[in-house]
């Protein structure tokens, strides 16, 4: 793909008509780069985050395109009350499009053992738990109708064996493995599912890091990409590419290699 095509604003033929977009983690980052590509008039976005004023913001911006707009202040460690406000918003106007991209990161300081088991279980919830339940529901009530398309925001950090990190890398390896394998699912259903494994963007999140994060790029470039890969119905991308390689390098070393290294590697993060 050109670097014309991965910054333009233009959305995917393949994906129209749209009727109802669902983004999650709509309050900044990529996800208020995906409302905002999507905006446009006769589309209803439902846009969910945790601070409701980021969202009003979002949403705001949204309607100046022409968009209806609704804003929904919710914290994805509640699955249940996920479940029934996607389903309470498919039925304002049906989700064809539903856009996983909220998450909580978390790396262990240095000077602890482990990492704190409740933070474990609150990011085992928003990363994995609550997302793969949103898209099954909405793959059930898409597959109904014909047609849908559902992507989710993993990491390149599911590729490797993060010593600081074990919390998030597992979550976002859950989380793509379960995409992948419900694209095996939908696809005779009319149903396109991707997952997404971006590297470094700016975000807030990324901006908590302390430290080098080398291949920086944009949300708007990266909600571009994630756009034109559920375009071509693609079961998962990653990018930058320079990541595709270091996963199979991390796959070709022996273990105890890669986790001398991945132990020599101190990460630390600022306080949110």
């Amino acid at each position: 793909m050109s670097r014309r095509s991965r910054t333009s604003p233009a959305f995917p033929a393949t994906l129209r008509p749209l009727t109802g977009v669902l983004i999650t983690g709509a309050s900044g980052g990529i996800g208020r780069a995906l409302a905002r590509l999507c905006a446009r008039p006769g589309v209803t976005l439902f846009l969910w985050g945790r601070h409701e004023g980021r969202l009003e913001e979002t949403a705001a911006l949204c309607r100046a395109r022409g968009a209806v707009a609704h804003i929904r202040a919710l914290d994805l460690a509640d699955g249940r009350a996920a479940l029934a406000a996607l389903r309470e918003d498919d039925g304002r106007a049906p989700v064809d499009l539903l856009l996983l991209g909220a998450g909580l990161p978390d790396i262990r300081p240095p000077e602890a053992l482990t990492e704190d088991p409740e933070v474990v279980l609150a990011m085992a919830q928003v990363n994995f738990a609550t997302p793969v339940a949103m898209a099954t529901e909405a793959a059930r009530l898409m597959a109904a109708r014909g047609r849908g398309a559902i992507a989710a925001i993993g990491s390149v950090a599911a590729f490797h064996d993060l010593p600081q990190a074990t919390a998030y890398a597992g979550g976002k390896a859950g989380l793509a493995r379960f995409m992948t394998a419900l694209h095996a699912a939908m696809a005779p259903h009319g149903v396109r599912v991707t997952v997404v494994s971006p590297g470094y963007i700016d975000t807030a999140m990324s901006r908590r890091l302390n430290g080098a994060r080398p291949f920086l790029m944009t949300p708007e470039d990266a909600a571009a990409r994630i756009l034109d890969a559920l375009g071509r119905n693609a079961p998962h991308v990653v990018f930058p590419r320079v990541f595709v390689l270091l996963k199979w390098l991390d796959a070709l070393l022996p273990r105890c290699i890669v986790h001398r290294l991945m132990r020599r590697a101190v990460v630390r993060q600022s306080p949110a």
